[in-house]
């Protein structure tokens, strides 16, 4: 049985409470104020409420805590961010990978454990996307070109759906999307499909087949208007269909 807030069934009114896992940032300002901070673009809590979900921030905690965090959620995201750390996927790291971000690896991989072990309906997205990957036992390109337009800038490119998948049946033709993202999966992790690929063969979805929604996608919904893929796992995270 999912624990529940106290007061969930009034403020919720039918809307399902989605988890969106955060940033730890030192030296964000507001104000006066120079302070470590818990970060989200605000472009994922929007896009959750203009699927229909409530959004609730998850800053990295005690990878313990994961389960009983995920026991409280209809759905989970998994937000973009920096490089996985190789060590991950048993990888040397190259010069092109990022600084680890060792704190969220391990609070977002306990999250995601802790999402399929319950069911809990799961979108990936970029970076989350790639640490699902990871949590199956899958491995990263560390480099690709042709998918970041420039420094801080996101582009464009399109991504087709492979029929007969979870995504096609969310967006059924070739779209284009947001995009921002130097790596990429490679091997897959086990039961994971590939469910959309961009013109140059980079698996751009991936989903786990079966009773319980976990869709990862390397793109970045939340910065354009295309809400289908949110609006799938809200529909999946809803109370009655949990």
């Amino acid at each position: 049985m999912r624990i529940r807030p106290r007061g969930y069934e009034e403020a919720s009114v039918g809307r399902p409470l989605i988890g969106v896992s955060t940033y730890l940032e030192s030296g964000a300002r507001w104000g006066v104020w120079e302070l470590e901070a818990a970060l989200l673009p605000a472009g994922y809590p929007r896009l959750v409420q203009r699927a229909g979900g409530l959004a609730a921030m998850l800053p990295p905690d005690d990878p313990s805590q994961a389960a009983s965090t995920v026991d409280r959620l209809d759905g989970l995201v998994i937000a973009g961010g920096p490089d996985v750390d190789p060590a991950r996927y048993d990888a040397e790291r190259s010069p092109r990978t990022g600084p680890p971000a060792l704190a969220r690896d391990a609070w977002e991989l306990a999250l995601i454990e802790a999402a399929l072990a319950s069911a809990t309906p799961l979108l990936g997205i970029c970076r989350g996307m790639q640490l699902l990957n990871v949590a199956l036992g899958g491995t990263l390109v560390q480099h690709i070109d042709g998918h970041v337009k420039d420094i801080g800038v996101f582009g464009h490119h399109d991504v087709t759906p492979v029929p007969g998948t979870r995504y096609a049946d969310a967006v059924p033709e070739p779209t284009s999307v947001p995009t921002y993202h130097h790596q990429a999966a490679e091997r897959l992790g086990a039961g994971l499909l590939p469910s959309a690929h961009a013109a140059d063969g980079t698996v751009e979805a991936i989903e786990l087949p079966g009773s319980a929604w976990v869709l990862g996608v390397q793109w970045h919904p939340e910065m354009g208007e295309d809400l289908r893929v949110m609006q799938a796992l809200v529909r999946a995270a809803a109370p009655a269909s949990s």
